[in-house]
């Protein structure tokens, strides 16, 4: 209990330990803004064990049924990732959390979306995959299967929250290719099995990174999905979200793009989210760090469906309202490109951010009006 005398004290991480009760003395910190408890036993989350300064809360694969009404009277609040826990409902205070712009809830006991959920005005980036909703789905045509014993496996290209990507060569693939291999557990993103169910209903698309074979017969029963290998001259768009910056990615010093470059990264990645709108997918993570860019040709790939949700047909009107939310993380990005390219193509971009940003969810366009605009700004620029 003394060591809320750190009165200077920000950051807490207490992953991988065997606490059972968010500790109370957390909420005498006065500067405490992130707390990361992920990974423990908790099944209680105290109201007193929230700090005032709170932004960044990961309760990440616990045990928690019932949160604290308190949690919406925390008004820096921005990142709550709450995945792999038990929670069947959500505290209805959250809809004072006007500064949420990203929440994680895969893998819980929820058995509906809340209506005040898609009405925050910044929410940007949601995961609710693995609950007891009660949607159904069309069947997906599986994959080609391809077994362990046919991969010659070579160096490790990444390693993402849910898995290690490995460069391989597989037995009768002319071309190599990449292999995902399941951590297998709960991540901050949510269960590998829903990773590979929205893997399955996004397909294929140009701008997507989505996998043509799955893994079978691992010795380890590792689950694993096998993708084209993205040619070595893309990078990252961006490096992810620091502990200052939150829920917004990190660009190098001094890093620039050139109008073309930009206006092609919007268009390839508007076309591949409209993709996944269009076949019931939420991507949940589109983000700038998630984007593979080719700086000569343009070409822009979006990737890691780690944090995707599948949505039913039924009822159109959720669909829109949760897509709705994906639309203003297009528009952060929008932003972000805008920030690093010289008008006029900047202005442009930013012009279309902000119809995209609107604190209204109901008022942004979907993604293929989006899209239409993307090409309109780019076609502008080529004439």
């Amino acid at each position: 209990h003394q060591l809320s005398r750190l009165h200077k004290l920000q950051v807490l991480f207490a992953s991988d330990n065997d606490f059972e009760v968010l500790p109370e003395v957390l909420g005498d910190y006065p500067a405490l803004q992130m707390v990361g408890f992920k990974a423990n036993r908790i099944a209680h989350v105290p109201a007193a064990a929230l700090p005032p300064a709170l932004r960044w809360l990961t309760l990440t694969d616990n045990a928690i049924g019932h949160l604290p009404t308190e949690l919406g009277q925390r008004p820096a609040l921005q990142k709550l990732m709450l995945a792999g826990n038990r929670l069947q409902a959500l505290p209805d205070s959250l809809q004072s959390a006007q500064r949420l712009e990203l929440l994680r809830v895969s893998a819980n006991r929820l058995n509906k979306v809340p209506g005040w959920l898609t009405d925050l005005p910044r929410l940007a980036w949601l995961a609710l995959a693995g609950n007891a909703m009660g949607w159904t789905f069309a069947h997906e045509p599986a994959l080609p299967e391809v077994p362990w014993a046919s991969l010659s496996l070579g160096k490790l290209l990444g390693e993402g929250a849910s898995g290690h990507i490995h460069h391989v060569q597989a037995s009768g693939w002319p071309q190599p290719l990449a292999l995902k291999l399941f951590k297998g557990e709960v991540t901050s993103d949510g269960l590998p099995e829903d990773e590979l169910a929205a893997c399955l209903a996004a397909g294929e698309h140009p701008s997507l990174t989505t996998p043509v074979a799955r893994l079978v017969d691992h010795p380890g029963q590792t689950q694993g999905l096998l993708m084209p290998l993205i040619p070595a001259a893309h990078v990252n768009l961006a490096g992810p979200p620091s502990l200052h910056t939150c829920t917004r990615d990190v660009y190098p010093s001094g890093f620039s793009l050139s109008p073309n470059l930009a206006l092609g990264i919007a268009r390839d990645v508007a076309d591949a989210v409209a993709h996944l709108h269009q076949r019931g997918v939420m991507h949940g993570d589109l983000y700038a760090h998630n984007t593979l860019i080719d700086p000569v040709q343009g070409q822009a790939r979006l990737g890691d469906l780690g944090a995707a949700t599948r949505l039913p047909m039924d009822p159109p009107e959720l669909r829109r309202r949760l897509f709705a939310l994906e639309v203003r993380a297009f528009g952060c990005l929008l932003e972000e490109l805008a920030a690093h390219t010289p008008a006029p193509a900047s202005q442009a971009l930013h012009a279309l951010a902000q119809s995209c940003l609107l604190p209204v969810p109901n008022d942004r366009p979907d993604m293929t009006t989006v899209v239409a605009q993307c090409q309109a700004l780019a076609d502008g620029l080529a004439a």
